[in-house]
């Protein structure tokens, strides 16, 4: 087994570019921990909308953290395919989850699994949250301003992003422009500090050396994208698409509103397809065809979102298939 040295590895990519098989395969031949950096995932109940990954066994506990009675960021973290994966299933969708408290629970666990000899391997397709990692980006503590958020709730993304664009055009070239609640959050943020904080371009930052503080010493970060044809890709949503139809996405929308006692306006902050099925269930759109080729192109826009903001950090390398990842991984803990 290479040494592993405080060393870390990150798999990521657009939806659907097979991110998650890839990095049960590498943890499970070199004794690793996935942290996901999803976030959609993060909420319980949101499970087939956002293509989560199912637990081998609901429930169970794996060994270690029962005999030491941890739980990690809120939530026991469940087993898949005999890997232990972390941030899944750790919030209410009834509350709001940052960047900066991703980083924060997010860095105790990759100490933790490091300190216990796992490979940490953070897999996932959220790119603001990576780089909040892999940066070590230390974000303002700014609390709710909860009459503030009614206020824009009522807005629509367009008319927020148009907002933010005035307030600090900076930020909102780096933001998702869809995405109601990064708006949001944004907006309150600049309210209160007269700007959004921005991390570091990578080339200002030290390529993979970042130190920590306590406990940590230096970590090095190995960033791998899945490199997938945009037409491969696009047949992989499809399909994926389909299974979740069929798997009862549409009635998960309705368990969720129902169980958490979610207005339809809550869901559809989230996006993709949970902002378009409530739209399907009140009647907005006419069929399940048409809401199918909605969701469709949804994910295709969201897809090219992510290769736009991963494309920009040229420390990330991008490969074809599991060989070529496994070999550059090993490659690189041998070093």
């Amino acid at each position: 087994m290479p040494k592993l040295n405080n060393k870390i590895i990150v798999i990521l990519g657009p939806t659907s570019s097979g991110k998650s098989s890839v990095a049960i395969k590498l943890a499970q031949k070199l004794n690793g921990e996935i942290i996901s950096a999803d976030s959609r995932q993060i909420y319980r109940g949101m499970d087939i909308g956002t293509g989560k990954i199912k637990p081998d066994q609901p429930g169970e506990i794996p060994q270690d953290f029962a005999d030491q009675g941890k739980i990690y960021a809120g939530s026991i973290p469940f087993i898949s395919e005999g890997i232990i994966h972390h941030m899944l299933n750790i919030v209410s969708p009834k509350t709001n989850f940052s960047a900066a408290q991703f980083k924060k629970k997010a860095d105790k666990i990759i100490k933790d699994a490091s300190g216990r000899g796992k490979l940490p391997i953070i897999c996932g397709g959220t790119g603001f949250w990576i780089k909040a990692i892999v940066d070590n980006v230390i974000y303002p503590e700014v609390k709710p301003d909860w009459k503030l958020r009614e206020k824009l709730e009522k807005k629509s993304a367009e008319e927020l992003f148009a907002m933010l664009k005035k307030m600090d055009s900076r930020r909102a070239k780096n933001i998702d422009a869809k995405n109601k609640i990064r708006l949001i959050r944004a907006i309150e943020i600049c309210k209160t500090l007269g700007k959004v904080p921005i991390p570091l371009a990578p080339s200002l930052c030290k390529p993979a050396h970042l130190w920590r503080g306590e406990g940590w010493g230096e970590v090095d970060f190995l960033q791998i994208g899945i490199d997938i044809p945009k037409e491969k890709l696009h047949k992989n949503i499809k399909k994926r698409l389909k299974q979740r139809f069929s798997q009862g996405m549409i009635e998960e929308i309705e368990i969720l509103r129902k169980k958490y006692k979610l207005s339809w306006k809550k869901i559809q902050n989230f996006g993709l397809s949970y902002g378009l099925i409530p739209q399907y269930l009140k009647g907005e759109i006419k069929s399940e065809k048409e809401l199918f080729e909605k969701i469709f192109q949804a994910e295709k826009d969201y897809a090219k979102r992510q290769m736009t903001w991963f494309k920009k950090d040229k420390r990330i390398i991008w490969l074809k298939n599991y060989i070529e990842i496994k070999r550059e991984v090993l490659d690189f803990l041998a070093q």
